[in-house]
């Protein structure tokens, strides 16, 4: 009997299944980490490349500033980025799935844990869910549900703003890959779009 065979029949083992959770679990914090880490550095350049100053991103970053004027002097060898539009109402697709991702944590936030949503916003929030088609569909009809659910705790702007976003998903992917603007990554348009969504909601309570 090899040992692999005894470890699977002998009582009280690791079964092969039970180590892939362990391992998918780990894995998952893991690419978490470095997903994060890449989103940071980019913001980084984005910000050096709309002229911040790097003590001012050192600081706001907790990073040190030669990690900052690494990232500065590699956005300088490629050119001065593309005009970047903040508006609320864009298009593209991470824009609007950033919007929907704040949207849904002020939901979360507003209503406890009573919120549908909670437990996807939190799985985003820690990396345990992508930002897959299928995903953001569930979020969608988790945010459409707490809204409908808790419409008397939720302010009328939440519903105004899930419909806009709503509208935005639907138009089909050609017209919205033709309205998507410039060169930053669909990470950092998400977290552009999550925290101007937040900040917007916030002002209008």
């Amino acid at each position: 009997m090899t040992g692999e065979e005894d470890a699977r029949q002998r009582p009280g083992a690791l079964t092969e299944e039970q180590a892939g959770r362990i391992f998918a679990g780990m894995n998952e914090v893991i690419r978490a980490g470095e997903e994060m880490r890449q989103l940071r550095t980019e913001m980084i350049g984005v910000l050096a490349g709309w002229g911040w100053t790097q003590d001012r991103i050192a600081r706001l970053a907790d990073v040190s500033q030669p990690a900052v004027s690494k990232q500065a002097a590699k956005h300088r060898t490629q050119g001065p980025p593309a005009p970047m539009g903040l508006a609320l109402d864009q298009g593209d697709a991470p824009w609007l799935e950033g919007r929907l991702w704040g949207l849904a944590e002020e939901i979360a936030e507003t209503v406890g844990d009573t919120a549908r949503c909670v437990r996807h916003v939190d799985a985003l929030a820690r990396g345990r869910k992508r930002f897959t088609p299928g995903n953001v569909d569930a979020l969608r009809r988790l945010v459409e549900e707490d809204l409908r659910v808790h419409r008397a705790e939720l302010p009328a702007g939440y519903r105004s703003a899930y419909d806009e976003i709503s509208r935005g998903l639907d138009v089909p992917p050609k017209a919205a890959t033709a309205a998507a603007p410039g060169p930053e990554s669909a990470s950092v348009r998400r977290a552009l779009a999550h925290r101007i969504q937040r900040d917007q909601l916030g002002e209008a309570t």
